[in-house]
């Protein structure tokens, strides 16, 4: 990706959801939710405190990271839709591996 987001933004691609329910109901494209769990491409440096020093970032690229249904802003970088947002829009990094699995 020919992006750097600046200070304590990120960039996050959006994971697809499932295209059907656990009974096994496909869910069509107009009801569907877009979702809110994504993966980290590239992080910025980080934010600076009120004397002007650094703070790193907590997210790494390739994370698994769960956000709001509003947070963000959609843009589209190389024909790829993108959202960017800020560190704090970001609720948590999923660990379990299994969402990796899905993902892929």
């Amino acid at each position: 990706m020919k992006f750097r987001p600046l200070h304590d933004r990120v960039v996050v691609k959006r994971i697809d959801a499932e295209e059907k329910t656990k009974g096994g109901i496909i869910i069509p494209d107009s009801a569907k939710e877009k979702p809110s769990q994504g993966e980290i491409l590239s992080v910025g440096p980080g934010g600076r405190d009120e004397a002007g020093k650094l703070i790193p970032i907590d997210l790494n690229v390739g994370d698994i990271v769960l956000f709001g249904k509003w947070s963000g802003t959609e843009v589209k970088i190389d024909g790829q839709e993108v959202l960017i947002m800020k560190e704090s829009d970001i609720m948590g990094v999923i660990t379990d591996g299994s969402a990796k699995k899905k993902a892929a």
